[in-house]
């Protein structure tokens, strides 16, 4: 008899589930809380689709290469529909400095290397007809689930379905796998812990919030620039992310404890002005190259969370898998969400088709899931804690770091950061990293890689000259001035903004 799944969550992470458990004899049945997206126009899309359980649903978005990887080699026919549809695929070779573009040569693996940029919207509304698409897949739009289904069969907890309200009228689900893809807003992790079921979770801030504003572009691009459109200043983070159908976004990244500028980022003006003084977003968002297409939606509540379903001594609910950030959250600044639901879900249908005593797939799920995806959690986490720290200091103007301290930065920003710029199988390892196409900090590790940033570290930064970037924008002084804020009167002291009216701001 087919395995009956049941998946909680429409959303990325929901339908990752159904794509990749769908081939093969199971009956899937995912619940979207939320009504059908109106219509297949992008732009109506991203405008009217009421997605309330998705907070980041109108945030910038870049899917990574290993998950345009898994779609190009499983689901062809989902890529081009993607493409179709206007999100644009960004290849290695314009990844690169101009310099290392112009001595370029294709090495293998070259290839792997392609993200897809697209607003989240037009990405999941073509996943989502696809999905829907798929043989013995029901998607169920308006259906509401209060809570899981748990029943005790002689001391073990089984996760039978769920129960909740479709169009106003009570439904219970019954299933005999229930995937939990309902993302951070999900309770079900609550329930089991207060049913008796073995939950574990360790999280920790991220230490920022999220500012997104998207922009149709009008006229050209921007003339050529060294500048590039994304930085760190400390203070600051910001990026640029093209979106499809001549859209595109800017995402600015406020540290938590930087009262007064997230405060008053909010109001549109103040965002476009921050813009302006950015020398890798200036000739973006100039008036007869772009104009607003949003209003500035923010995001808060950013941590790190990684949970466990399963106890030391083997217990877990029977049944019930989580995924995405259900399981385990991230920063999105790192833009690995999507990815890590979309490996969660491939390693589940093999857990799945490995495996059939609930028992043995609950820990095969935890221990793949852990080999899979740890170490990138692990390196996020610890640039995330590096963040918080230099943003205390960007706070303090006492602050002095040790001399130890000095010399790590300096290697890394004048060392390894400036060997990357210059040297193509460096830029080609540090991207395959971030594209999660190869592990973390590994190639960071090799003696080779250590030999190279030393040597460019030891010619000095007026020998390296022309491989650095020009500043990324201006210190934190020179920044809350232009706005009308006060640097020296400390987190939630703003003078003045550069415009009172806050009637676009989320």
């Amino acid at each position: 008899m087919a395995e009956r799944v049941l998946v909680l969550g429409a959303g990325m992470a929901g339908l990752f589930a159904a794509l990749a458990l769908a081939p093969g004899t199971r009956d899937i049945l995912i619940l979207d809380r939320d009504p059908p997206p109106p219509g297949d126009a992008p732009d109506a899309v991203f405008e009217d689709w009421r997605r309330r359980g998705v907070g980041q649903f109108r945030h910038s978005h870049g899917f990574l290469a290993r998950l345009r990887s898994v779609i190009a080699r499983r689901h062809p026919a989902l890529l081009a529909a993607l493409v179709a549809a206007g999100c644009e695929e960004i290849a290695f070779d314009r990844m690169m400095p101009a310099a290392l573009r112009a001595r370029y040569e294709p090495a293998p693996g070259d290839d792997e290397v392609v993200i897809l940029t697209s607003r989240r919207s037009t990405f999941e509304l073509v996943l989502r007809r696809y999905v829907e698409a798929l043989p013995r897949v029901t998607l169920c739009a308006n259906a509401f689930v209060r809570d899981l289904v748990i029943e005790d069969a002689g001391g073990t907890l089984r996760v039978a379905g769920a129960r909740g309200e479709r169009d106003g009228e009570p439904v219970t689900w019954r299933a005999d796998i229930v995937v939990d893809a309902q993302g951070r807003l999900s309770d079900c992790a609550a329930q089991l812990a207060g049913a008796g079921a073995p939950v574990r979770e360790a999280a920790e801030p991220c230490g920022i919030l999220y500012f997104t504003r998207h922009f149709r572009q009008v006229g050209p691009e921007p003339p050529p620039s060294r500048a590039t459109a994304t930085g760190d200043l400390a203070y600051l983070k910001y990026g640029r992310f093209p979106g499809d159908n001549a859209h595109f976004s800017v995402t600015l990244a406020v540290p938590e404890i930087e009262t007064a500028l997230r405060q008053a980022v909010v109001d549109p003006a103040v965002f476009d002005r921050i813009c302006t003084l950015l020398p890798g977003l200036a000739g973006w968002v100039a008036p007869d190259v772009a104009e607003p297409a949003s209003r500035v939606y923010g995001m808060g509540d950013l941590e790190s969370r990684w949970r466990r379903f399963t106890s030391p001594d083997r217990r877990a609910a029977h049944g019930f898998f989580a995924l995405g950030d259900s399981l385990v959250r991230s920063n999105p600044l790192y833009g690995r969400g999507c990815t890590f639901a979309a490996v969660q879900s491939d390693i589940l249908a093999g857990v799945l088709d490995d495996a059939h005593d609930p028992a043995v797939r609950a820990r095969l799920y935890e221990t793949r899931v852990e080999t899979a995806l740890r170490a990138y959690y692990d390196d996020m986490r610890a640039q995330d804690r590096g963040a918080i720290r230099r943003a205390e200091q960007a706070l303090d103007p006492a602050a002095r770091p040790t001399l130890q301290t000095r010399l790590l930065q300096s290697f890394v920003d004048d060392g390894v950061r400036i060997a990357v710029r210059g040297d193509l199988g460096l830029l080609r390892a540090a991207i395959r990293e971030f594209n999660m196409l190869d592990p973390p900090g590994v190639w960071a590790r090799q003696p080779a890689t250590l030999v190279k940033a030393a040597g460019r570290w030891a010619r000095g930064r007026r020998a390296n000259a022309g491989l650095y970037p020009p500043p990324p924008g201006p210190g934190r002084t020179e920044m809350l001035t232009a706005l009308g804020l006060s640097p020296a009167a400390g987190p939630g002291v703003a003078l003045a903004t550069v415009s009172a009216d806050n009637s676009g701001a989320s």
